[in-house]
């Protein structure tokens, strides 16, 4: 399966210099929020596949949803045999829709335990924030939330894909890393997944 992930920023290559066709080798897109909905909603409508996303900090001031597109915030979605567990929002930095505690991110985490367990657990973990200690910052604005860390080490997920910390704040920030038995994706701009290789921009 190729994923198209995408977060923050709208890829030129997929949006002002978009050629025809290029969004249809995708059979997912993954947002991890703080996209405007026209962009999205571009997406789904030249992709012609599923487009879910999770919320961004940001996304509260973009006044609608998009349309056509799912939700995966606090659910855990199944598509194209993916189980896809969705965490919006970032850590709490200022009033704000999608902002966070990590005692309320935690509760976000245990009111999902039935379908954790209907569902066996998850292979993508989805999330705006990064995980705290795995390529995020000290500030609060742009620290991780250290449930991401319990998860992946309880479910072992195939993929922990994220937003919010822009890889152009500093060019030493990684697109992918691992942990544990998860690959571990800054989707910043985008980033293209191949389920049966490797991840590549």
């Amino acid at each position: 399966m190729k994923i198209l992930a995408v977060a923050d920023m709208p890829s030129a290559r997929y949006y002002e210099y978009y050629k025809p066709d290029s969004l249809r080798e995708f059979d997912l897109i993954l947002s991890c929020g703080d996209l405007r909905p026209e962009y999205l909603e571009f997406l789904v409508t030249m992709a012609r596949c599923p487009v879910i996303y999770v919320h961004g900090n940001h996304d509260d001031s973009y006044g609608r949803e998009p349309q056509g597109c799912e939700c995966a915030d606090d659910r855990i979605i199944t598509c194209n045999g993916l189980r896809i567990l969705g965490l919006g929002g970032s850590f709490c930095y200022r009033d704000g829709t999608y902002m966070y505690t990590e005692r309320q991110m935690q509760r976000r985490v245990r009111k999902l335990w039935l379908p954790l367990k209907r569902n066996h657990g998850f292979d993508i973990l989805l999330t705006h924030a990064p995980a705290r200690g795995l390529n995020d910052f000290e500030t609060l604005s742009h620290r991780g939330f250290a449930c991401f860390n319990q998860l992946m080490e309880r479910y072992r997920p195939s993929y922990f894909i994220h937003g919010h910390v822009h890889r152009n704040y500093d060019f030493r920030i990684p697109q992918k890393c691992v942990k544990g038995d998860t690959t571990v994706i800054n989707a910043f701009e985008y980033c293209i997944i191949d389920t049966e290789e490797q991840v590549s921009k």
